[in-house]
């Protein structure tokens, strides 16, 4: 076999996109009526890394990172600040999603949460965090989720109890904007517009506010890709969104995680119909308010740490705010992360 027709092999890693020290390996999924279902594992191996020789307050763990709606993996610094705190890093695109989505796919569709699982477990096999593990010689694991991301693997964490070892959620979307009760009198309209039309595109109430905070091209300070993390987001559907409502429910009624969780906030909201500068220093997407509550609810080891001038991605904020952020990070493995 060819070196190229190697590299084209769905279980190789391979290098990534990011440059320098990322490789991302493909995970099949089998298929759907759009055809190949796949989701994309990224590692980080810098170079002369040698896990376990380095020692910091992650020492000794697997990391896995899963993105939010509408997003893909691509802050290297993330990686590299787990990577000198001592752990191994890997970050997952889910399925139809940034590295993960093919030609006629809708971007970002499921009905139901759970259906992550799969790509989850794959994720976790090749890290040897798979279901056939064994407990007592496996790394211990850390879970890194932003927003959608951090409500899906809270998720599966309640339903996968003793699998993680500690979870690190960023602005986790565990509520909808209009809250509970909105939430409740939204639910049967949208299940009705899930079951006559699932794929029917639904009022597109993403403004670009958030991506003017946070792209080079409009005045933040990063570099993506507008194909895989559009301006205004992924059309949303009702079927999908009546899979997160559903998830919005269950952490409601209250889940157990199984295991210390940290979850990061901005200091406050700016939800506006119009830009505001204030946009640049806080959450424009979610009321962190109502997301600091519901994150007592996933369990009896829960941290909350607010960080002033963050974004809706805490770690998509200026300088100050992320080394904050960070800093939170490592005074929460201190105290609670496992050691090897």
């Amino acid at each position: 076999m060819s070196e190229s027709e190697h590299a084209d092999r769905p279980e190789a890693w391979r290098p990534d996109l990011l440059g320098p020290g990322f490789e991302q390996r493909t995970l099949p999924l089998g298929t759907d009526d759009e055809g190949e279902v796949v989701a994309t594992l990224v590692r980080y191996t810098p170079a002369g890394f040698r896990w376990p020789m380095r020692r910091g307050a992650a020492s000794g763990t697997d990391v896995l990172y899963v993105h939010g709606w509408s997003d893909y993996f691509f802050n290297t610094e993330l990686a590299r600040f787990w990577s000198d705190a001592g752990a191994r890093f890997f970050a997952l695109d889910l399925r139809k999603y940034g590295r993960s989505l093919r030609p006629g796919q809708t971007p970002g569709y499921v009905t139901d949460l759970a259906t992550y699982d799969g790509d989850i477990g794959a994720a976790l096999e090749v890290m040897g965090h798979g279901e056939g593990a064994d407990a007592a010689s496996a790394r211990p694991l850390l879970l890194v989720g932003h927003s959608t991301g951090g409500l899906t693997l809270s998720l599966w964490a309640s339903r996968h109890p003793g699998r993680a070892a500690g979870l690190v959620l960023n602005s986790p979307w565990l509520e909808f904007q209009l809250s509970r009760t909105g939430r409740q009198a939204l639910a049967p309209v949208i299940g009705w517009g899930a079951r006559v039309n699932p794929l029917g595109p639904m009022p597109n109430v993403d403004l670009g506010f958030y991506t003017r905070a946070v792209a080079k091209s409009h005045g933040g300070e990063w570099d993506y890709s507008f194909d895989w993390r559009p301006e205004r987001g992924f059309t949303v559907h009702p079927a999908w969104l009546t899979g997160v409502l559903a998830g919005h429910a269950a952490v409601a009624a209250g889940i157990d995680v199984g295991a210390p969780a940290l979850t990061l906030l901005s200091k406050r909201s700016t939800l506006l119909p119009r830009w505001d500068e204030a946009m640049r220093a806080s959450d424009g997407v979610l009321v962190v308010d109502e997301i600091a509550e519901r994150a007592t609810r996933l369990g009896p080891d829960i941290a909350v740490s607010r960080i002033d001038g963050a974004l809706h991605d805490v770690f998509l904020s200026r300088e100050p705010a992320r080394a904050a952020a960070y800093a939170a990070i490592t005074r929460w493995l201190r105290g609670y992360a496992p050691r090897r």
